[in-house]
């Protein structure tokens, strides 16, 4: 079982459209807990069409799926970095963070099992030691907690924003500006639940974008997340016109073929991870260089005269350089 508190904002939508956006689930999730007596509001059962008092208590347990067996899996991963309490892992393209409908199978979680050792049992069952995800096509670090107490303080540190994260983005078009910040609650589509989308009730949602070059077609940026929404920098983009590079979703995908991108694969990298060892309190900075199928679609979108084929491309453009 899985526990959510989280209090009710000004002007709450009814309260199974809030328990679907907090905790990204489907309004029909949401209400069969809720009419399952697994959501409560101050201690006391409601009804899915409650209107929740700012300052109230929302509580949801969120029971893992019935009758799913997370199989451990042989499954290779590469990891930069690991010690009793955390490890890191550079998470290829293509490859799902947990179980969910349709990919119970293949994901990080099954690899992870397979390599045998501690993972915290601090979230639901399926989702073992995940402090945050990525999106499937997106590549790159993601944090993972072997222990209670790592997890604890990693989610603790993950909600106050102490943890940072900056991505590598080929975006579609140009920025009126070198340097912009996007500040625009991010839910699920109303009108199609695959997809997230700015929606005015939605969870806030920050991402502060700096263009490290300009080329013919598109911008390579560096992305900041401040909150951690799904799909937050590709929805954010694509609501100032800007989508990512190759991202068939929310309208690059035409972009693909201009930089040699491979199917279903956008242009999106964590290429840097910073934080606080939740147990020596070390600080730890790791960075992941593009994987090959980006680095060859930068060569192309930086054009013959920028020589990027034999150099690393996010050092080449100062990626790393938090004043440029």
């Amino acid at each position: 079982m899985s526990i959510h508190k989280f209090e009710a904002p000004d002007r709450a939508p009814r309260l199974d459209v809030l328990v679907a956006t907090e905790l990204d689930l489907s309004r029909n999730h949401a209400a069969t807990l809720i009419a399952n007596g697994h959501v409560l509001v101050d201690g006391r059962r409601e009804r899915a069409s409650y209107l929740a008092r700012p300052g109230e208590i929302v509580q949801a347990d969120v029971p893992p799926p019935a009758g799913r067996e997370v199989l451990a899996e042989d499954i290779p991963l590469t990891i930069v970095f690991e010690d009793d309490d955390v490890l890191v892992v550079d998470k290829p393209a293509g490859m799902v963070v947990h179980p969910a409908p349709g990919n119970w199978t293949g994901t990080l979680v099954n690899a992870l099992k397979g390599r045998g050792g501690p993972l915290s049992s601090a979230s639901e069952e399926g989702r073992e030691g995940i402090v945050h995800r990525l999106d499937k096509e997106t590549s790159g670090l993601l944090l993972v907690a072997k222990s209670d107490r790592a997890h604890r303080v990693l989610g603790a540190a993950l909600q106050a924003r102490q943890i940072i994260r900056r991505y590598a983005a080929l975006s579609w078009g140009h920025l009126t500006e070198d340097r912009i910040t996007i500040e625009k609650p991010v839910a699920r589509d109303p009108r199609d639940r695959k997809r997230m989308a700015i929606v005015s009730t939605g969870r806030p949602a920050r991402t502060d974008l700096t263009r490290l070059a300009r080329f013919d077609s598109g911008d390579l940026l560096r992305a900041h997340l401040f909150t951690g929404r799904t799909h937050q920098i590709r929805v954010h983009l694509a609501s100032i016109g800007h989508p990512v590079v190759g991202d068939d979703t929310y309208g690059g995908g035409g972009g693909r073929k201009l930089v040699g991108l491979p199917p279903r694969r956008h242009f999106l990298h964590a290429a840097w991870l910073i934080f606080r060892h939740p147990v020596t309190g070390a600080m730890v900075d790791l960075r992941s260089p593009l994987p090959e199928e980006l680095h060859r679609a930068l060569v192309a979108a930086a054009g013959p005269d920028v020589p990027l084929a034999d150099a690393n491309p996010l050092e080449f453009f100062g990626f790393y350089n938090v004043d440029s």
